[in-house]
């Protein structure tokens, strides 16, 4: 089931990758979007005043280029849109700062302030990692919205899409993303479920890894949809941003180890295992870095991050290339299922470094893909459970040829001499030994052939299998010698079985008769089976010299003897 578990591997280093910024969470696109404009921040500055001169604002340069610190923030005049009116929740992407603060100018000239601390503005998160502001309706729809940003680390911008949207259009968000996130934390936990299973079946270890993986790409999805604000509203929002950092290089790592031990040492060898090692410790302190040392410097140490999660690309690319040069049989199922995640990493990539705008569907690309993967990975499951069961067959058939050849005669199908022994000693109790030959066997070879003699063989071993009872063994112990071995009170009466011999048609209805030696005697170990095999060959060996198709029976070998 290795295969099965690599299928989330690519869609972690998408979420990594296609996510140079875990503190950006994916935004509700509803209401009307809001045009914005920058102003560094001044201690001479107030609301008021830069309502009245809105000219003093820069709504031209990107606002990475502004850099950290403290900026006021001013939407377009709103007074003459009708989209507008009754519009009173204004929504705006999660990003790190420390202090936000809303203003609202309405027609009256009253300004009204809403004031935002971290643990403010979890408590007002919605799912998707909106952060939204409730407007009173009293006042009507305002002119213009201004926010105070304090602490600005400018990672991915100083405010994102910002929307100006109704109490209903929230509510409907809610749903619609609370519907995605939780069906893909149901798609996470069914994976779980049944690689936990798997792995309690096979105990391989990179199972446990790939379960590791799950957990916490789960516990992403919780941190960066905003939904562990509503089970812990009281949580500094820049701590939530550190837990998508935290789990998000543990899926990465998790991931990481998934791969090296899915494809084992058929693909990479031990510099897979040391360059994967290298990554994951590079990944882990820079990680540790970032939640530790920040707001210090906070564009450096995300930058690095961002780094070291780009830096596990191209060993995922040279392990991809190594399984193709060797032919493995996967590589073609793990490309289609991972066609879409890596798609979703491009477009997240692209998004981040400005070379075409961000949108919601390229954040949400994530949850798509991975969906998408997990139902092309069904078919992976069938795929390598058919591969394994296939395999698993053959190496039974293998092993019961193996089997057959090492314990059958090859002319007779029955046992040969070494297993009969290994058998017979085994089965403890009094048993009754026949030794059975065919008379004057030299002719019949010599009037039939010596093909012709093998179906002669072929048909007398017949006839002693289907004359013994089911719990005897019959076995060839000589060239042209058999013998039944069976427990006394089943034994069978050997003039029957003469009989039974005697009637057998013969290759070209020659007539053959056999002489039978019979012996009954406690049978627990070999020597007790030299003394039982002496015993009835002494009898065959009478029966002989008496004139041949006939049987003799000899003193059975006492337990004292």
């Amino acid at each position: 089931m290795r295969f099965v578990r690599f299928f989330v591997i690519l869609a972690v280093f998408a979420v990594g990758l296609f996510s140079p910024d875990p503190s950006h969470g994916s935004g509700a696109v509803i209401g009307l979007p809001l045009d914005i404009c920058i102003l560094r921040a001044r201690p001479d500055m107030t609301p008021r005043n830069l309502f009245a001169e809105p000219q003093r604002f820069d709504c031209t340069t990107p606002q990475r280029d502004f850099g950290d610190g403290d900026f006021w923030v001013m939407s377009q005049f709103l007074g003459n849109l009708a989209s507008a009116r009754g519009r009173n929740a204004v929504r705006i992407d999660n990003l790190w700062e420390e202090r936000i603060t809303l203003y609202a100018l309405y027609p009256d000239g009253t300004i009204r302030g809403w004031p935002y601390d971290q643990r403010a503005k979890s408590r007002h998160t919605e799912l998707g990692a909106m952060v939204q502001w409730s407007l009173p309706s009293g006042y009507g729809t305002p002119q213009r919205l201004l926010w105070r940003i304090e602490g600005s680390a400018n990672i991915r911008g100083i405010i994102g899409d910002a929307r100006l949207a109704t109490r209903p259009e929230g509510a409907r968000a809610n749903l619609v993303m609370g519907s995605v996130y939780s069906a893909f934390g149901g798609l996470c936990a069914a994976l779980l479920v049944y690689n936990l299973a798997m792995w309690a079946a096979l105990r391989h270890r990179f199972q446990l890894a790939y379960c590791a993986m799950v957990i916490a790409l789960g516990g992403y999805a919780f941190t960066s949809s905003g939904a562990i604000a509503w089970c812990w509203p009281d949580m500094p929002v820049n701590d939530r941003a550190r837990l998508n950092y935290i789990l998000l290089a543990c899926t990465v790592s998790s991931a990481l180890v998934f791969a090296r031990g899915f494809f084992g040492d058929r693909v990479g060898g031990v510099w897979m295992t040391r360059l994967s090692n290298i990554f994951i410790a590079a990944l882990g302190i820079s990680t540790a870095a970032f939640v530790v040392l920040t707001p210090w410097h906070i564009t450096l140490l995300d930058n690095i991050v961002s780094l070291c999660f780009a830096a596990i690309l191209p060993l995922i690319v040279a392990i991809i290339w190594t399984a193709w040069r060797q032919k493995s049989p996967y590589l073609w199922l793990f490309s289609l299922a991972w066609l879409a995640p890596v798609l979703s990493a491009t477009l997240r990539i692209g998004a981040s470094l400005n070379l075409w705008p961000g949108s919601f569907w390229i954040d949400n690309s994530t949850i798509g893909a991975m969906a998408c993967e997990a139902v092309i990975s069904t078919l992976a499951v069938v795929y390598r459970i058919r591969a394994i069961s296939r395999e698993r067959d053959e190496a039974r058939a293998h092993e019961l040829a193996a089997r057959m050849l090492a314990d059958t005669d090859p002319l007779t199908g029955l046992l040969n001499r070494r297993a009969f022994l290994a058998r017979a000693t085994r089965r403890g109790g009094m048993q009754t030994l026949f030794l059975a030959d065919l008379d004057h066997f030299k002719q019949v070879n010599e009037t039939l052939g010596h093909d012709g003699g093998d179906d002669v063989l072929r048909v007398f071993a017949r006839t002693l299998r289907a004359s013994a009872p089911d719990s005897a063994l019959v076995a060839r112990i000589g060239g042209e010698e058999f013998a039944i071995i069976q427990p006394k009170s089943a034994a069978i009466d050997p003039e029957e079985l003469l009989t039974r011999l005697r009637t057998a048609r013969m290759p070209f209805d020659i007539s053959v008769t056999a002489s039978i030696g019979v012996c009954s005697g406690p049978l627990t170990n070999e020597v007790d089976w030299k003394r039982l095999y002496h015993c009835a060959d002494r009898a065959l060996y009478a029966a002989k010299a008496a004139g041949r198709d006939r049987a003799r029976r000899a003193e059975e070998v006492s337990v004292a003897a």
